[in-house]
């Protein structure tokens, strides 16, 4: 499983707009929200915009048990929700009360044809069945200007829907679940292309690179799982998950993309003893399977081929539990496998601690590891314009640990302060490739093979609300990388890179949001990164414009059936790209409706 990895705009700050995100806090120990984010694995399921087609990876928040935990929406847009999981609430966007209504229907619409669009139904919602449909459509088809060139635009083309349906019984013991949900999206590798072993002007290369056609990615997914309740003497957790995901063409319109079949095992079996403590094994096996187009030859003389292995990746947790009045300690280690021509082995720590030192204050501890199977489709959820024909190395995480401490004690104010460190080999790091031959799409991107990452960061987030009226969030976090290559380069072996490329020095998101009146929000979004670099190949590294984003939105809530929303984006008119040569949209502006039923 080798890898080959690979503005002149001056606008006017808009002042003036409405809106305005929902963000009461919850109880994670109670919601069971999966919203923990991986540093460069996930995102935000819950901030959705058609304006961005590509968002940058976030810094994980730790989740700590008996803290109140509050999750901002001022991240950069992404896609909609990849998990097959029960509906969302009705309230994105206005602060409706889904419970009394079965049904629910979102859909915006703005500059550059962007458009955002969810509906859902709750068939069966009672203590024992829950039965619900939904789909959720993302679209764009507006021009953006390339920032290292002057008048130079193009059209970025997006179409991503989501539809699924699920059903979960409560029998007097267990929890049974079953999901199906299917996935389109279609999209133009719009990048600057790039060609360093040619002379043409970047005229001949605008004009020879394939811009236009939509590579289409399709999944099908289906989950089958049959789970305890909590609290049962013991425990056990079944899930049974298959996921087809394949690309329609290759590095070009001529050849036909390749599919891939994933079987996924999630097991989880624990018993009770001693009134508190309990112990486990806990594991998963994936097994990856590729159908591969015939090798093709362009009439250019160009050869596409696939460089993908069938493999199995193994994991093994087990781990001893205590839980105390104000404390909690799980003891485990993670020991993985990944077979194939470059079988790897390794083994994690799978630990974690939290004590409550204080009135609602509470100081943690995790320490854990993984392998990251780098499949075709989880990669997509990262990079969707990554190279179709070239499987990944997975990625083995040594460690992800993180100190901190929460603190509820102040009424309306919240802060987790927090600092950690991670080690991973064959991390993925994207750069845009150099070259491309007649018929290839020009612009796609390239991981790094055989590079090893170290981690270093610290922040804080801070929360502050007064009653039902200010809430005020600010998060910063400065990370320090490092990166050196690895085993597969002889030469530059344990040799430093200049810079990990395509990773921030430092993230900060804040937000503000005010109800002058209960039906009226109105919310200001603030997110930057600094210190992003790519690699092209020059005597220089290339240093990307920060991301530096602005949104005002607003909501207007006029009774428990019907709202209307307002968005303006990135209101101070800023270029900024997540991957070199694709720049996402300056300003837009979008309005939309939001009805329960």
């Amino acid at each position: 499983m080798r890898t080959t990895y690979q503005a002149k705009t001056l606008c006017v700050a808009v002042l003036l707009g409405s809106a305005a995100a929902v963000g009461a806090q919850e109880d994670v120990t109670k919601k069971n929200l999966n919203r923990e984010m991986t540093l460069e694995r996930e995102y935000d399921p819950t901030v959705q915009d058609a304006s961005k087609v590509n968002t940058l990876p976030v810094v994980k928040e730790p989740v700590v048990r008996k803290i109140p935990i509050d999750y901002s929406d001022y991240t950069i847009a992404t896609d909609p929700a990849k998990q097959i999981s029960l509906l969302p609430s009705g309230n994105i966007l206005t602060r409706m009360d889904y419970n009394k209504r079965r049904g629910y229907l979102k859909f915006g619409i703005g500059t550059r044809l962007n458009m955002n669009g969810d509906v859902g139904y709750h068939i069966l919602s009672d203590e024992k069945n829950k039965l619900n449909l939904w789909y959720s459509h993302r679209s764009t088809n507006g021009n953006v200007e390339y920032i290292q060139l002057e008048d130079e635009k193009t059209k970025a083309k997006i179409n991503d829907n989501l539809a699924g349906i699920n059903y979960r019984h409560a029998f007097r013991k267990a929890l049974f679940n079953v999901g199906l949900k299917y996935g389109y999206s279609a999209f133009n590798y719009y990048g600057l292309p790039m060609d360093a072993l040619s002379s043409a002007t970047y005229a001949d290369i605008l004009e020879r690179a394939d811009r236009d056609t939509k590579q289409v990615n399709q999944t099908i997914a289906a989950t089958l799982g049959l789970e305890s309740k909590e609290g049962s003497p013991f425990g056990y957790l079944v899930d049974l998950g298959y996921i087809n995901f394949s690309h329609k063409y290759g590095l070009g319109k001529p050849a036909d993309g390749p599919t891939e079949h994933t079987v996924d095992l999630k097991f989880d079996l624990n018993s009770g003893f001693n009134g508190n403590m309990r112990v486990g094994l806990g594991g998963q096996v994936e097994y990856f399977n590729y159908s591969l187009p015939t090798g093709q030859r362009h009439e250019s003389g160009a050869l596409y081929e696939y460089e993908f292995e069938n493999h199995a990746e193994i994991m093994l947790s087990p781990y001893y539990k205590v839980e105390g009045d104000n404390w909690n300690v799980k003891l485990g280690v993670n020991v993985m496998l990944a077979t194939g021509e470059d079988s790897k082995f390794m083994a994690s720590p799978n630990i974690a601690a939290d004590v409550e030192v204080a009135d609602k204050t509470v100081l943690y501890l995790n320490a854990g590891g993984k392998l990251y199977s780098n499949s075709m489709y989880e990669t997509s959820l990262v990079n969707r314009y990554v190279d179709p024909t070239v499987e990944l190395a997975p990625s083995r995480n040594w460690l992800d640990a993180v100190l901190g401490i929460k603190s509820g004690v102040a009424p309306g104010f919240w802060f987790d302060v927090f600092a950690g460190y991670k080690i991973t080999s064959e991390d993925v790091i994207f750069l845009p490739s150099r070259t491309f031959a007649d018929g290839h799409f020009g612009n796609f991107s390239q991981a790094l093979p055989g590079v090893n990452t170290t981690l270093l960061f610290a922040g804080a987030n801070l929360k502050y609300s007064y009653q039902d009226l200010v809430e005020v969030s600010l998060k910063g976090v400065y990370n320090h990388w490092k990166g050196s290559y690895g085993d597969d380069w002889e030469q530059l072996k344990d040799t430093d890179l200049e810079h990990v490329w395509g990773k921030p020095e430092m993230e900060l998101t804040a937000g503000v949001t005010v109800r002058p009146i209960k039906p009226l929000a109105i919310g200001l979004g603030y997110y930057l990164a600094t210190g992003r670099y790519t690699d092209l190949g020059l005597v220089e590294p290339y240093k990307m414009n920060n991301i530096n984003e602005l949104n005002l939105t607003g909501s207007y809530t006029f009774n428990d059936t019907f709202g209307v929303y307002a968005r303006l984006s990135n209101i101070l008119c800023q270029q900024y790209e997540i991957y070199y040569g694709y720049p996402l949209q300056s300003f837009n502006a979008q309005i939309g409706v939001n009805i329960n039923f």
